[in-house]
């Protein structure tokens, strides 16, 4: 059984977020500020480039003073990553109980956290990792709006929370492998279009021995890689919010 503290609560895990921040009589750097040098050195160089040290230089200041807001490397990815989620439209909850309206509310939040994670391709490498990440408030209100969508569409709290956990499940880990992907060919200097339809004809060959992949490579190819991504990515959450809605009309039924 958890200790209680005096006045009867249970005392929870602390996070860099409700931990009251150490003051300076005359502080030259605020959290913040740090954050923001931290996204920009991320968004510019990418993760291997991140270094407490190296962002103090950025600052013009001492590695220790970071170390007065933030514990440690992972503390300041996690804010961060909270930031990113803070730039993200939280969606109304108004007209769900229309069954298109509350899955056309879901498909944005999920193509706008996909949009997010490819235009940060340095996420990839610290979204599942930060533990913390899921307890920033942005992610909370992001999470929160989407709850209420869902409730507004008729589902209880847990229903809610398994569809949202599904559906967040497959964006992150979809966006997580595009904007790999991506980022991979940037480095090579390659074009997606081009390096595709080099790739193609070995893709071809190579899967002779086994009609349904052969069929699926020689039908199902899209005619532009990043449209074709993007279809593919909406078909799928469909996919999941078809069988979110089966799945609560056969618990009903039953």
């Amino acid at each position: 059984m958890a200790a209680k503290s005096e006045d009867g609560t249970t005392p929870g895990i602390p996070t860099l977020w409700n931990r009251p921040q150490r003051r300076r009589e005359q502080p030259t750097l605020s959290r913040e500020q740090i954050v923001a040098e931290a996204f920009a050195l991320l968004d510019s160089d990418g993760i291997e480039a991140l270094s407490m040290r190296k962002l103090a230089a950025r600052l013009n200041a001492g590695a220790t003073s970071l170390y007065t807001h933030v514990a440690n490397k992972d503390e300041l990815l996690a804010l961060v990553v909270d930031q990113v989620f803070g730039t993200l439209p939280l969606t109304e909850a108004e007209g769900s109980e229309d069954p298109e309206v509350w899955r056309a509310k879901v498909m944005e939040c999920a193509e706008s956290v996909r949009a997010a994670i490819m235009r940060h391709p340095w996420m990839v490498s610290v979204i599942g990792d930060v533990g913390m990440v899921y307890l920033g408030p942005n992610w909370m209100r992001l999470s929160e709006a989407q709850l209420a969508v869902m409730e507004t569409a008729g589902f209880e709290i847990g229903e809610a929370n398994d569809a949202m956990s599904a559906v967040m499940g497959y964006t992150i880990g979809t966006a997580s492998v595009e904007a790999s992907w991506v980022a991979s060919l940037a480095r090579s200097g390659q074009d997606e279009e081009e390096w595709m339809n080099q790739l193609l004809p070995t893709v071809i060959e190579a899967t002779k021995e086994f009609p349904r992949l052969h069929r699926l490579y020689t039908t199902e190819v899209p005619d532009e890689v990043a449209a074709g991504r993007d279809s593919s990515f909406a078909r799928g959450i469909n996919v999941i919010l078809d069988g979110i809605e089966a799945s609560r009309a056969a618990r009903r039924e039953g």
